[in-house]
């Protein structure tokens, strides 16, 4: 089955590259610019892959060269631009190559010990069904993109395999590095606490680390250990990071976006305001249907982002809810998940090729 899981992945790869590489003869080029691009442009790679590291995917490449000369770059969390620093070494300097193998290579590691997590708690089919689903998601590119969502899925899921085979010291310390790569990396540390003893609280200690260090150092360099807070503003549309917004506040914001807006402006909302319910709904559905520790992170990393008052990359972000996929596998009508199937895979190959071609998706 392992070997099936593989061939899922190359065929998933496949699936994303395709609207990549029809993408220009059907979209106009780059419909909505960003900066620096010619980093993508320069690195030798065809078009179709190098698009994998728009938006974002730039500013990760940049502070693995240059490190945080740039400002407000602090928003983008350490581990993963070190990572492409490292690997860099290994592709003779190529920071695109390496950031997309590192994605990539995480992603599959993670798709095969989600499945292995599944299984055993649930069954091979269930498994293999969660597998499907985790793939054809609407945003699910973002895993193979020259973003963190490949290297923190691998995270979450190590975790807690790790948590399953009783390692919690490991399973701590590799949430020290989701700490370090992603703010809702410090939720693993109350997802992990199971009993109230000395044992059961050395995440508690240990998943902040990676958080602290960034923090120490953001005080040390800018005299802001919240600079990667502060900073979120820039990047996000209309992103609040002085005070919490209730999340029917923010569906009120949407409602009224989806009356006064059109084309993309239009499909984003529709999709970013979807996408939130679906999650919401999905995962009060597993209440009962999957373990507590998966539901706390889970719960605390997609409301999290909701509270600054936008929507926006909640597409992107509930990609690590993984309880998500288990649900959808657990539909016991065979159509019906075929049918969600195909409609998922509609959606990911459009925001895919509009990705690709530079427009803002999630």
């Amino acid at each position: 089955m392992i070997k099936k899981i593989i061939l899922l992945f190359l065929i998933w790869k496949i699936v994303v590259f395709i609207p990549a590489i029809i993408g220009p003869y059907v979209i106009n080029d780059f419909g909505y610019k960003f900066p620096y691009a010619e980093i993508l442009q320069s690195s030798n790679l065809p078009y179709w892959l190098w698009s994998f590291g728009n938006f974002d995917g730039v500013h990760y490449i940049r502070i693995a060269q240059d490190g945080y000369a740039y400002q407000f770059t602090q928003a983008f969390f350490p581990f993963y631009p070190i990572l492409i620093k490292l690997v860099s070494y290994l592709t003779f300097g190529n920071f695109l190559i390496s950031a997309l193998l590192i994605s990539n290579l995480a992603f599959l590691a993670g798709l095969l010990i989600f499945y292995k997590l599944v299984k055993k708690n649930y069954g091979q089919k269930t498994a293999f069904w969660s597998c499907l689903f985790l793939l054809a998601f609407p945003t699910s590119f973002y895993f193979g993109a020259v973003y963190t969502e490949g290297i923190f899925f691998l995270m979450i899921v190590a975790t807690f395999y790790l948590l399953e085979e009783k390692k919690i010291l490991l399973a701590s310390i590799i949430g020290t590095f989701a700490s370090a790569t992603r703010l809702v990396g410090v939720f693993l540390a109350p997802a992990l606490i199971k009993k109230m003893n000395f044992k059961s609280l050395i995440p508690l200690l240990v998943v902040p680390i990676g958080l602290v260090i960034y923090m120490i150092y953001l005080k040390i360099e800018f005299n802001n250990p919240l600079y990667f807070l502060t900073a979120q503003s820039v990047w996000g549309q209309e992103r609040s990071t002085t005070g919490i917004v209730l999340l029917p506040q923010v569906f009120w914001r949407y409602f009224k976006i989806l009356m006064t807006t059109s084309g993309l402006p239009l499909f984003n909302a529709a999709l970013e305001l979807a996408a939130t319910i679906f999650a919401l709904i999905i995962l009060t559905i597993a209440t009962k249907r999957v373990k507590r520790e998966w539901l706390i992170f889970s719960w605390l990393a997609v409301l999290t982002p909701t509270l600054t008052g936008t929507l926006t990359s909640v597409p992107r972000y509930i990609l690590i809810a993984f309880p998500i996929y288990i649900v959808l596998a657990q539909i016991k009508n065979t159509n019906l998940k075929i049918l969600i199937l195909a409609m998922s895979l509609i959606i990911l190959f459009i925001a895919t090729a509009l990705f690709s071609r530079g427009y803002w998706i999630a």
